[in-house]
């Protein structure tokens, strides 16, 4: 794929970094211009660029406008009512499932890192038995996906994990250790200042790129048990 100049700037840093200092909604709305530009702006050119490559990379996908999260936080039952996230994030999803009910790939930018990677974060409980009995149907192509020399580079597939195997699967199953994930997770932290070089959109599509058939695997047991939606 092409070299493209899509990414962030020193601007975007020192607009979020001034959101962690000032988290108020007077502020923010004295300088949402800037978050106009700097951040928002930036993002969206971004996830433009993506819904052209993931054709290629991840079919299955949907990048648009609407992959981007608000700035605004959701105060209502959380103990800190800050009203806005200090960091910029986008999360690609299936297209026949929702961005919460979905694997997908993800990204965010804050002040001090730069996170790329994707895996499913908060899946109930049919989601994480469905995706449990994938594994154990199709176990050799699982394990040339999660131990893959370029996953492993990556960290590995991760997450919160039940201290024993789920009911239903054998204790001694040779997947026993994924089985008992309760998240799949893949990803890979680096300095905030990685997003401004000429070269993190190709660094974040390469990431993208080795994460996608994983993300696929996850998926196709939920796609398979989900209705069509358009």
């Amino acid at each position: 794929m092409p070299t493209t100049s899509v990414g962030f700037t020193k601007d975007t840093l020192k607009f979020l970094r001034a959101l962690k200092r000032h988290n108020e909604r007077d502020w923010f709305n004295a300088h949402k211009a800037n978050y106009e530009a700097h951040v928002k702006a930036p993002m969206l050119a971004i996830i433009k660029r993506l819904a052209t490559d993931f054709p290629q990379i991840a079919p299955d996908l949907v990048a648009s406008p609407r992959s981007m999260y608000r700035i605004y936080r959701d105060t209502r039952f959380s103990p800190d009512k800050t009203p806005y996230k200090t960091h910029v994030s986008a999360a690609f999803s299936h297209q026949r499932l929702l961005k919460n009910e979905s694997a997908g790939l993800y990204f965010h930018l804050s002040p001090t890192e730069l996170w790329i990677g994707g895996g499913l974060y908060a899946p109930q409980t049919p989601q994480l038995h469905r995706i449990r009995e994938h594994i154990v149907a199709n176990l050799q192509r699982f394990g040339s996906l999660a131990e893959s020399p370029a996953v492993k580079r990556l960290g590995g597939v991760r997450g919160e994990r039940l201290q024993r195997v789920p009911r239903g699967f054998p204790k001694d199953h040779k997947a026993a250790d994924y089985l008992r994930l309760k998240q799949y997770l893949i990803g890979d932290q680096l300095d905030a200042e990685k997003a401004l070089s000429p070269r993190f959109y190709d660094m974040l599509v390469r990431r993208f790129t080795t994460i996608a058939p994983f993300i696929h695997f996850l998926n196709a047991p939920l796609a398979a048990a989900a209705p069509f939606r358009h």
